[in-house]
């Protein structure tokens, strides 16, 4: 289109990295040292590297030549535009874990989710390798169409090459959380060629976020170079989420044992799953007779002392005498892997893993023993702690769920493990309002975690209030307390208004843009306009009159939106009438999983489709329109053509935001979100410095 002035990265989730006005800085760069040099090499680049944003100051020209002869050893090696997006941001994240140290940056101590899986550590932990091959050879062994190519050899290259496709790691997403996608979805032909092969690492990135993996800098191009630290980080964290997914008490009620009766439910619900296996070995270590507290599954386990005593009071039966009356620990920790394998716990690591502390694999090798005997009571008290839950509280259950993986999947410091429990201190809040209105938070007038005082806590939400309001949020019935007091259908509501601003925000930023000029800001009511005249521009009959329809329930208007989107990506012949109950959970799943394959990044489960949550699919409306005009730019005609009259007004449009009971009255149509002017110039460029978070990288529900 001709008034088109964006920079655009063939690689969606990369794209998504980056602001318009972030790129266009990028790319002047490059082109002058392009334009000056003849060509960018991995020689005349670091240069250029070390006057960037986030790298001027803290590493040498030496260190980014060192860094980027690890991935391009010839120093001649022409480097295009893309690997050099990829390259500044691995380099931001190393810079980041550095100075983060192992706390990791203002959020605290991050989850082992939080580890992120770009911080290059090149040199490949070849132990863990072979644990995670181990793992998907056992896991996807009688998979129909990995079968003929598993197991795989632990030792060569051969789990690399096989990633290519993006098969397998679909598939180990769904070992990890069943029916995250749907297999109808992945494209399984014998040969793929490129297009399909992005779409399966595409609908891989979009998933895995959806489950809780930490993605932010990773793409799909990484993902078809099988670069291996960027693809062992991505099945460490799936395989993680694996096994420690009945670490709850959601899933395990009787944890609960766990705790003393003045224990908070909410603070025990928050409890991370790392942090839950830690509690739990700590239990039966006590029982045990152990003398000390294991904190980590690292150093504190090392000599094997504490497997052993741990063993001895879960399975007495395989646990002799002489195994704590070993003196050496490498004979101890080779015992302790036979009384192991007895409970039928896979061998994934060798007594060298445990005496070297390897943390990654220890607590995968805890998990596999709380897995096969967790010696906890089947009788429990709190049993009725997940029969008793109402349709209020499996939704607002799913709903939490939905803002926990969207605020993880921004790239924030702090990893959510509930959003209920986490954002009371306020902290949390403020990253969000940092990432989707760079340059709203005060932080000189923050307290960062752990904070002791609860004036404190209050100071952060007063904070995070005052700035929805400024943000047009509609908060009549909000204040700071009720966030610190964990007031959940209010919390709900706020985190509502968050993500839909986001949206709306992405949406405004690509029009302006594509079109070079403002105009009337994008509204719910455009968004339901567009998605119908799409449709019907298309020759189908489907149509909504608002994000509540109930003909939403059978999935058949946006399996008609995404085939006008992208016309081959609906299979038709795997699309049911959407008349049963369970046709209408078929095409849900479908829908999901064909939106993030073609790049749109959502949250919703298949009910928030057939139950019709309006929230949710406005989400989803959103993304496939924001993904449809980022792929195709628009005239200014399709953003604002009124051809077909919106059914929905203004005050329907805001109730959306409004159900959950935070306000009594909506913001107008003018006051959906903020200005853009107001949002480009809060936008940091490449030379500005700031004790804030880094800017906002787009990364959120609209698209990655």
């Amino acid at each position: 289109m001709s008034g088109f002035v964006g920079v655009v990265v063939s690689d969606p989730s990369l794209q998504g990295q980056f602001t318009q006005v972030e790129l266009r800085s990028l790319k002047a760069k490059f082109v002058s040292l392009k334009r000056d040099s003849g060509h960018v090499t991995t020689k005349n680049l670091p240069g250029l590297m070390k006057k960037l944003r986030g790298l001027n100051e803290v590493v040498s020209e030496e260190e980014i030549a060192a860094f980027l002869s690890e991935s391009y050893p010839d120093s001649d090696h022409e480097i295009e535009f893309e690997s050099f997006l990829r390259e500044y941001l691995n380099l931001q994240a190393q810079v980041s874990a550095k100075e983060g140290g192992a706390g990791g940056g203002r959020g605290g101590k991050p989850s082992f989710l939080k580890s992120s899986i770009t911080t290059l550590l090149h040199n490949l932990n070849q132990a863990e390798k072979s644990s995670y091959v181990a793992h998907i050879n056992t896991y996807l062994r009688e998979d129909p169409f990995l079968k003929k190519y598993l197991p795989i050899e632990p030792s060569g290259n051969q789990l690399f090459d096989l990633i290519r496709d993006g098969v397998l790691l679909c598939k180990l997403i769904n070992v990890a959380v069943p029916g995250t996608i749907d297999e109808r979805a992945i494209n399984k032909k014998r040969v793929l060629n490129p297009w399909e092969r992005n779409e399966n690492h595409t609908l891989c990135l979009n998933s895995a976020k959806a489950i809780g993996c930490t993605v932010v800098n990773i793409g799909t191009q990484d993902l078809v170079e099988g670069r291996p630290h960027l693809v062992l980080g991505l099945i460490s964290q799936i395989i993680k989420i694996q096994l420690l997914a009945d670490l709850n008490l959601k899933k395990t009620p009787q944890l609960v044992e766990l705790f003393d009766d003045s224990k908070d439910i909410d603070e025990v619900l928050s409890l991370s799953p790392e942090k839950m296996l830690l509690r739990w070995m700590n239990h039966h270590l006590k029982k045990a007779g152990y003398k000390k507290t294991v904190n980590n599954f690292s150093s504190d386990v090392k000599d094997g002392e504490a497997y052993a005593y741990l063993l001895k009071a879960l399975a007495p039966e395989h646990s002799p005498e002489t195994t704590l009356d070993t003196k050496d620990p490498n004979e101890r920790a080779k015992l302790v892997l036979e009384q192991a394998e007895k409970l039928d716990c896979k061998r994934y690591l060798t007594p060298k893993d445990i005496t070297e502390g390897s943390a990654n694999l220890n607590l995968a090798f805890v998990a596999q023993i709380f897995q096969h005997r967790n010696g906890l009571t089947s009788d429990t008290k709190q049993v009725t702690l997940t029969q008793t839950a109402t349709h209020d509280d499996v939704l607002l259950s799913r709903e939490e769920r939905a803002f926990r993986m969207w605020i993880n999947s921004l790239g924030v410091e702090s990893y959510v493990n509930n959003v209920f429990e986490d954002v009371r201190n306020g902290w949390v809040l403020l990253e969000v309002l940092d990432k989707v209105s760079h340059g709203s938070v005060n932080w000189k007038l923050a307290s960062k975690p752990p904070i002791k005082l609860p004036f404190r806590k209050l100071e952060n939400c007063n904070q995070v209030v005052k700035i929805g309001k400024q943000l047009k949020f509609s908060l009549v019935n909000l204040a700071g307390n009720d966030i610190v007091q964990g007031n959940k259908k209010l919390i709900v509501a706020l985190l509502w208004q968050l993500m839909r601003f986001n949206i709306l925000q992405l949406l405004n930023k690509l029009r302006f843009h594509s079109q070079g000029s403002e105009g009337k800001e994008i509204s719910d009511a455009d968004i339901l306009n567009w998605a119908n005249c799409k449709v019907k521009a298309s020759g189908r009959t489907s149509r909504i009159e608002s994000f509540k329809d109930k003909s939403l329930s059978n999935g058949m208007f946006f399996l008609d939106l995404l085939s006008t989107v992208q016309p081959r990506v609906v299979n038709w012949k795997v699309v049911t009438k959407g008349e049963t109950d369970e046709d209408k959970k078929l095409n849900a799943t479908y829908i999901i999983s064909v939106a993030r394959k073609i790049g749109c990044s959502v949250f919703l489960l298949p009910e928030d489709i057939i139950e019709v949550n309006q929230k949710m699919i406005l989400t989803l409306t959103a993304s496939i329109m924001y993904w449809s005009l980022q792929k195709q730019p628009q005239s200014q005609s399709e953003l604002t053509e009124q051809s077909e009259p919106s059914s929905m007004t203004s005050d329907a449009a805001s109730e959306v935001a409004s159900e959950d009971g935070a306000s009594t009255t909506a913001p107008s149509e003018s006051e959906e979100v903020n200005s853009l002017s107001d949002s480009i110039s809060n936008l940091t460029t490449d030379d500005a410095t700031s004790n804030a978070p880094s800017a906002e990288n787009g990364n959120g529900v609209a698209g990655s």
